[in-house]
């Protein structure tokens, strides 16, 4: 289990499902942000995906410290810092691209806490990376915007950080981890909200929801959450890292084109040198092993 290399027909289908499911979630979650705020929708989220799941899935085999820190980092972070950014202005669109530079933070943070230096080739990678997301700042306006990137790019961070006590946990079912991550956040997102929203916001939003909103969040929580990260875990289980993960580099791709169906995203010309920038260093990155057997192989003809 997990060093397959190769996907057949029917969970390449799978893992193009969730690709689909994972970039429709932004859409939803900007529905969703029309009725509630990012704080409520945050505990909501959590609350429903693990009650009462953790009734039925058992605790994995972890110190609780470790599960505290993967819940508060992989949830209550990185997702309160992704409703906020995109409440503040960044669009669904944008937000699915930047969030993919989590993986030139892992390889910062793998560096640090495991000493695994990165190639020279994977660093200048994650700078035309960059790039792009300084092309993303230049055009955004000064004001909420500018903020909501600043808080995509910590939502990113925080995915990086909750990834290293992800690898720490080893539990037999993914799915179990993910609901279990999902308690740990829902009271410290329920207590935020409270605080920051308030009783009477709070109430008020759950008194007058809409039918969209509610459709949204049964989209997170169950689509986008349990089907999402449950045939995600099974993927990663039964297949090597490098057949799977790259996939994820087409939800900005779905991401773009379901807000600009249904939001009326324009896709101006900077979005799309900055997807090249960004998606191009990734994708350039996880091929280094094949560019320079390319490089060497044109040399030799030289």
């Amino acid at each position: 289990m997990g060093n397959k290399i190769n996907l057949p027909p029917k969970h390449l289908l799978v893992v193009l499902t969730i690709v689909l499911i994972w970039g429709v979630n932004f859409v939803a979650v900007y529905i969703g942000l029309q009725s509630f705020s990012p704080f409520l929708l945050s505990a909501l989220r959590f609350g429903f995906s693990a009650l009462p799941w953790v009734f039925f899935l058992p605790r994995p085999k972890a110190p609780l410290r470790l599960i505290f820190y993967y819940g508060l980092l992989n949830f209550a972070l990185q997702f309160g810092l992704i409703f906020t950014g995109i409440k503040l202005g960044i669009s669904p669109g944008l937000a699915s691209l930047i969030l993919q530079i989590q993986v030139f933070f892992s390889m910062g943070l793998a560096f640090l806490f495991y000493h695994d230096r990165p190639s020279n080739f994977k660093i200048a990678c994650s700078l035309v990376s960059f790039i792009g997301i300084g092309i993303v700042g230049y055009h955004l306006n000064a004001g909420s915007t500018l903020l909501g990137l600043i808080l995509m790019l910590l939502a990113a961070f925080s995915w990086s950080a909750g990834n290293i006590f992800t690898k720490k946990i080893h539990s037999e079912s993914p799915l179990a981890l993910v609901v279990w991550g999902n308690l740990v956040a829902f009271p410290v997102m329920a207590l935020v909200s409270f605080l920051f929203d308030g009783p009477v916001v709070i109430l008020n939003s759950l008194q007058h929801v809409s039918w969209p909103a509610i459709a949204a969040l049964f989209y997170i929580v169950y689509v986008s959450t349990h089907i999402g990260y449950g045939a995600w875990a099974f993927l990663m289980k039964s297949y090597s890292t490098s057949a799977v993960v790259p996939f994820t580099l087409l939800v900005p791709v779905v991401g773009f084109i379901s807000s600009a169906l249904y939001l009326g995203e324009e896709i101006q010309s900077w979005k799309f040198l900055a997807s090249l920038f960004i998606l191009g260093g990734l994708i350039i990155g996880l091929l280094e092993k094949e560019v320079r057997a390319l490089i060497t192989n044109l040399r030799s003809r030289l």
